[in-house]
């Protein structure tokens, strides 16, 4: 075993819930109605909602402190787009709000922790 095996960084927490968000964006995204107003949703929640981790996990391996905000303040953008959508699909009532209301909350969660990373990452001159 290597010496960095077993243990968890401090991101992996993060890493699993938005790879666990985008798995589930991805189940409600195929539950969509195939409409035009279905498929026009699922098209910009399937890339904003998939986006954040990959855009968090960039931001692991930053080059620089500059970099790594740079990279969190994309990710943020994309996990408050995907809030915006689940909304949109929550108010439209193109399904039931209580199907999406748990990953609205995780969304809102993660933008959060995301949030707080950026601020942390920032003050530490």
């Amino acid at each position: 075993m290597h010496s960095g095996e077993g243990k968890k960084r401090a991101g992996d927490d993060i890493s699993q819930r938005l790879l666990d968000f985008a798995v589930r964006v991805i189940k409600l995204v195929n539950a969509l109605p195939k409409t035009v107003v279905g498929r026009h949703i699922a098209g910009q929640l399937v890339r904003s909602g998939t986006s954040c981790g990959s855009n968090y996990e960039e931001s692991r391996g930053a080059e620089s402190r500059a970099d790594f905000v740079h990279k969190l303040g994309i990710a943020l953008k994309e996990i408050k787009e995907s809030r915006f959508w689940l909304k949109v699909i929550s108010q439209s009532k193109i399904m039931k709000p209580e199907q999406i209301e748990s990953l609205i909350a995780e969304c809102e969660e993660l933008s959060a922790i995301i949030a707080k990373s950026i601020i942390t990452a920032k003050s530490k001159k």
